[in-house]
């Protein structure tokens, strides 16, 4: 049996290649881009922003004080309010709605669709996990021309199929 001896310059050679296989692979499959929409001083948002980077999202951020006006802008309806509103494709992505459920919803095109939102702001959803608090069980709602209804359900971050 003959044995593979490297040394410490073709081993450190061989590493650099991995981002040029990492770049050739990803450029076969695009990250899906969205803006969100924040209040400056908000926590949970930029936690939710390192939840969607986490999940492959290339994330644009923009800071303003009159959140009211970007969802009034964008129609969100108001009983599905929270705390930040992103922009994917021609959709509308309100509250702290899972990165998975995101890219589910924009590959499905539901018809009439405007967005998604996680009204309020759930214990245990992304960006608002909180350790040693049990997780609120949540939906992730749908909203277009159809009105509004459930799209998803969620306990934490375990998705629960109704």
């Amino acid at each position: 049996m003959t044995t593979l001896k490297l040394t410490r310059r073709e081993i450190t050679a061989g590493l650099a290649l991995v981002p040029l296989f990492a770049i050739a692979a990803g450029a076969q499959t695009a990250a899906p881009a969205i803006h969100v929409s924040k209040d400056p001083s908000c926590d949970c948002c930029r936690d939710w922003i390192a939840h969607l980077r986490a999940a492959g999202f290339l994330v644009t951020v923009t800071d303003t004080r009159d959140m009211a006006a970007i969802k009034r802008r964008l129609g969100v309806p108001e009983k599905l309010a929270s705390c930040h509103t992103a922009e994917i494709g021609r959709y509308v992505i309100e509250g702290h709605v899972p990165a998975a459920v995101i890219v589910r919803f924009v590959a499905e095109k539901p018809e009439g669709a405007r967005g998604l939102a996680v009204p309020d702001m759930p214990v245990g959803s992304p960006g608002m996990e909180a350790a040693g608090v049990p997780p609120d069980t949540y939906d992730v709602i749908a909203f277009g021309n159809f009105g509004q209804r459930r799209y998803a359900r969620f306990e934490g971050a375990r998705e629960i199929k109704v």
